[in-house]
């Protein structure tokens, strides 16, 4: 069983890095992983929240930091213990992975830690703000699948990588969420 699925992860990322690929892709995609394009982002949420909601908004951004770092040291623990090589490190097929960004990580490949990360801010994101609007909390769901697919496209991860990285994202995301949500929850401050 585990071989059949190892099989379909290659098969599935060669079609991702190889057929599916087209030159404006090839442009655009690189650029999404990178930090100064989904760093503000994240800065104006901590910026709104914090001036919107008070000394909840604070608490939001705490919870948000630390579901982040949760989610960043979780991804590297799993990547160590387990050990699995990047597509562009695998000695048996480096030659064939079409690398789109500057270097290939040294770090492991399973967990993605891009996946992880984005995932559990979405899914904190998601649940805080699902009662302001669905459709904004969801897009968060969104970026966080861009943001995998565009590790799969470059070269640097499988899709069981980002996968596994989503999922862990989306535990440790729920459960954050879920202490916020049940000890402060975003409500407006009320003006005296």
């Amino acid at each position: 069983m585990l071989e059949r699925l190892l099989r379909l992860d290659y098969k599935l990322f060669f079609h991702i890095n190889n057929v599916w690929s087209h030159p404006v892709l090839d442009a655009f995609v690189p650029w999404l992983r990178e930090p100064f394009v989904w760093a503000p982002l994240y800065l104006f949420l901590l910026m709104f929240v914090t001036m919107n909601y008070g000394w909840r908004g604070l608490w939001w951004a705490a919870f948000f930091l630390i579901t982040f770092g949760l989610a960043d040291q979780s991804s590297l623990f799993i990547k160590d213990t387990v050990g699995r090589l990047r597509p562009c490190r695998d000695p048996l097929i480096q030659h064939f992975v079409r690398l789109l960004v500057v270097h290939c990580p040294g770090s492991g490949s399973f967990t993605s830690s891009h996946a992880a990360n984005h995932f559990a801010l979405g899914t904190f994101c998601f649940l805080t703000f699902r009662h302001i609007s669905k459709w904004f909390a969801a897009s968060f769901f969104v970026w966080a699948a861009v943001i995998c697919y565009a590790q799969v496209y470059v070269g640097v991860h499988y899709p069981l990588d980002v996968t596994g990285g989503g999922l862990l994202g989306i535990f440790l995301g729920v459960m954050s969420a879920g202490v916020f949500q049940r000890r402060i929850r975003l409500e407006p401050e009320l003006s005296t």
